[in-house]
């Protein structure tokens, strides 16, 4: 089974049991019917989003300097630049 094929599935699993308590299929507690089951997309939205927002803060405060990375690139823009002037591009 494929990754796509996983999230797929996944998601159609999730959203037929949503539906499932949302069109009151399921017995639930009147006030988890009535004042939770309408508003949990919204909640998992607003949480994946803070999920999210966590794991770029994350990234930022873990980011690593890789000096080779740079020694790399600096490589390649010299060469850009002497094939650019050999084909006659003025560059500053």
């Amino acid at each position: 089974m494929t990754r796509a094929q996983q999230t797929i599935s996944v998601a159609l699993l999730v959203s037929s049991l949503y539906l499932s308590l949302y069109l009151e299929l399921l017995p639930l507690p009147e006030v988890v019917q009535k004042e939770i089951v309408p508003v949990l997309p919204f909640w998992l939205l607003v949480s994946f989003g803070a999920y999210m927002l966590f794991r770029l803060g994350w990234g930022v405060l873990t980011f690593n300097d890789v000096p080779e990375a740079h020694q790399e690139l600096m490589k390649e823009i010299e060469l850009a630049k002497k094939d650019l002037q050999a084909r006659g591009v003025d560059i500053d």
